[in-house]
């Protein structure tokens, strides 16, 4: 586990607060995992969800408290990314900010590389 001090990807204070107001309602830590899956209409997908704890191979970085962590895989296609949390007319949801990505599908859920 290597916890980064320029970190490889962030987390924005807004995405922290969120995150934190979810763990407390749920009682759990505030960690929030961002992994990376093949499918999606783009050929990789975004996967968040809640941590227990934090896994060997997982990188972190910090923001308020609240920690991002990504796997030793994914990291190789989220190098560089901002983690943020959007609310607007359109809805409430993380989004990722990925320079890696070369292309994306409308909805920002799924990227190519």
């Amino acid at each position: 586990m290597a916890t980064l001090l320029q970190p490889d990807v962030s987390l924005s204070a807004a995405a922290a607060a969120r995150v934190a107001a979810i763990s407390a309602k749920q009682a759990k830590p505030a960690i929030l995992r961002l992994s990376v899956e093949g499918g999606g209409c783009s050929g990789f997908q975004y996967r968040f969800g809640l941590a227990e704890a934090v896994e060997a191979d997982d990188m972190i970085a910090e923001t308020d408290g609240v920690k991002l962590v990504v796997d030793s895989v994914s990291l190789d296609l989220v190098r560089g990314a901002q983690v943020d949390f959007i609310d607007n007319l359109g809805g409430a949801h993380f989004a990722v900010t990925n320079p890696n990505a070369a292309s994306g599908c409308g909805c920002g859920t799924s990227f190519s590389v």
